[in-house]
């Protein structure tokens, strides 16, 4: 488990377009605070959900922010125009 805070964000500009490379990047960055494989899937599951459920409302723009600090691990998703997507997970 990662003990250090930190945020890894991006902008998305065409979401179908960088699939494969959401899932490397949600692997890596979940993986290196701890999580194990079934979490891993998990989590990366519902966050493409959520990227695809926002760029079917409003269009092509998202943020993508991974947020880790007092033992917690934040998911936001944020689409142009839709309300934002969180999730919460205890650090392992």
């Amino acid at each position: 488990m990662s003990n250090r805070e930190f945020i890894f964000a991006l902008e998305l500009s065409d979401e179908p377009h960088f699939d494969a490379m959401l899932a490397e990047l949600t692997q890596a960055v979940l993986a290196h605070v701890g999580y194990q494989t079934p979490a891993i899937e998990e989590l990366r599951d519902v966050v493409r959900q959520a990227l695809a459920d926002g760029v079917a409302v409003r269009g092509r723009r998202c943020d993508l922010r991974f947020r880790v600090g007092s033992g917690e691990l934040q998911i936001t998703v944020a689409c142009a125009g839709s309300p934002e997507w969180h999730t919460r997970r205890t650090l392992p």
